[in-house]
């Protein structure tokens, strides 16, 4: 992923932040020699203190004997992400029409070592640490060992801690651009209101002059 100095985080803190509150992405995971990478989509909980994810997988998914084979893998997560017309674009002295089309978005890839959960009570608590991530205010009982419902069903799964080893992020949102365009886009954004045209404006008016 290539990131331009306007467009790195200013800091950890700023990712971090945002990745809080984005828990869905893809974990690439390097297939068998001759075959393509295998790609999952997943929930997880990212553990700022400790520096790693914790998620978990059916026991039957493909995706096991890749990540035994080759546990160095990477998590993707893509969101707020907007097209953003041409003319929108268009310098402050140029004809509208030559603008250019581009895309804003925020980006964290975290490259991981993958280790593997299949101890039962280390699935349990897991399991308590991911579902205590989604669901704060309670409402599910707690996995235990043995236990009803839950406790039964941690045979069908495998858990998976993910050691955050290095962290690539990026918030592409015309911080390169005159002052100018950047207003032309955040009006652009709040008069099209689109889906994710809300989180996209926010992000390029709180980054301005970053």
């Amino acid at each position: 992923m290539l990131i331009h100095p306007w467009d790195a985080p200013r800091d950890d803190a700023e990712w971090q932040r945002w990745l809080a509150a984005h828990d869905f992405g893809q974990l690439a995971v390097n297939g068998r020699p001759g075959e393509p990478p295998y790609i999952q989509p997943l929930h997880f909980a990212y553990d700022a203190e400790r520096g790693e994810v914790v998620t978990h997988l059916a026991r039957p998914n493909p995706l096991w004997h890749a990540l035994e084979a080759s546990p160095d893998v990477l998590l993707s997560v893509v969101d707020d992400y907007v097209y953003v017309p041409g003319p929108w674009q268009a310098a402050p002295d140029g004809p509208s029409e030559h603008g250019t089309p581009t895309s804003l978005y925020a980006a964290v890839q975290l490259r991981c070592r993958a280790h593997l959960v299949d101890d039962p009570a280390g699935k349990a608590a897991l399991l308590n640490r991911q579902v205590g991530h989604f669901q704060p205010e309670g409402g599910s009982a707690r996995v235990a060992v043995g236990e009803p419902t839950y406790g039964r069903m941690l045979s069908g799964i495998r858990g998976l801690r993910l050691e955050v080893v290095a962290v690539r992020a990026k918030f592409k949102y015309a911080g390169h651009r005159p002052e100018e365009v950047q207003d032309r886009i955040a009006a652009g954004l709040a008069d099209r209101s689109g889906p994710r045209d809300t989180a996209a404006r926010e992000h390029l008016l709180r980054r301005r002059g970053a």
